[in-house]
């Protein structure tokens, strides 16, 4: 007689952006699961192959627990036997995470690069510096160069691969939707987690809630002056189609989950 397969483990994994409004979906995932919630962050490796190994062994390391999260897993996910791995991504319109970022490390303690400049510099010396350092990503096209990852470089540009990444991970949500992007979070992991709800949260917000978006990018726009504006659109064109897309693709997806795993390139 043969044996009954063992049942197929659900993970939830948080790939926690910076200033993507991680800290709330952790809370939620934390709300819900408890002790069955866990973070960690990696140090770089130098080989993608190495890395997603660090983060398998994780999670084998962890069989009581359902969700991770950490900002500095990178995609894509790992594969591993008996596992389904449900990735939680969020994005949030790009210049507007920059000023966020910019915010928050001016208020954060430590002595980090980015805490230390924001500390002593305004937004609009925050942003110079930072796009003159080439290999630095945080005021530069961020969100393509972490999705992009998902796919090898030999399968397209960054956008494409970044692109063909909304499509092929189970779940994509929005910031400025954050409420409804929970709710579709929701629906998601029930079919797997009956118990799982989500929450109102607004966990480590560094802006004032009582300003939208529009009059946010304005302000942002009058403070840096139209020449350093328009500079910092070129650097984050790409970024710009990228949640243009997740926007879109939010708007059709809202109130009902995508029924399918994570594809995972080989």
């Amino acid at each position: 007689m043969t044996a009954p397969e063992a049942p197929e483990r659900v993970v939830l994994f948080h790939y926690h952006l910076f200033k993507n409004a991680g800290t709330s979906v952790d809370q939620v995932l934390q709300l819900n699961f408890g002790e069955r919630w866990l973070a960690r962050e990696f140090e770089p490796r130098g080989s993608p192959a190495l890395h997603r190994q660090d983060v398998a062994d994780w999670l084998v390391s962890q069989p009581q627990a359902v969700a991770f999260s950490s900002h500095t897993a990178e995609l894509p996910p790992p594969r591993l036997p008996g596992v389904r791995l449900l990735p939680i991504v969020l994005l949030r319109h790009p210049l507007d995470r920059i000023a966020s970022a910019y915010a928050f490390e001016r208020r954060q303690g430590g002595n980090g690069f980015g805490a230390v400049l924001a500390r002593h510099t305004t937004l609009a010396g925050y942003i110079d510096v930072r796009l003159a350092m080439g290999h630095d990503r945080q005021c530069r096209d961020f969100h393509v160069g972490r999705l992009s990852r998902m796919f090898p470089a030999s399968e397209g540009s960054e956008l494409e691969r970044a692109q063909r990444a909304l499509t092929a991970l189970p779940f994509v949500g929005i910031v400025e939707r954050f409420d409804a992007s929970m709710q579709r979070l929701a629906d998601l992991v029930r079919e797997h987690y009956p118990d799982f709800r989500s929450a109102d949260v607004a966990a480590n917000s560094s802006r004032d809630p009582r300003v939208g978006l529009d009059d946010r990018l304005a302000l942002m726009r009058d403070s840096l002056g139209a020449e350093r504006h328009d500079a910092l659109l070129a650097a984050n064109a790409a970024d710009l189609a990228l949640y243009d897309s997740a926007c879109a693709i939010s708007t059709i997806c809202e109130g009902a989950c995508r029924q399918h795993a994570v594809k995972t390139p080989t």
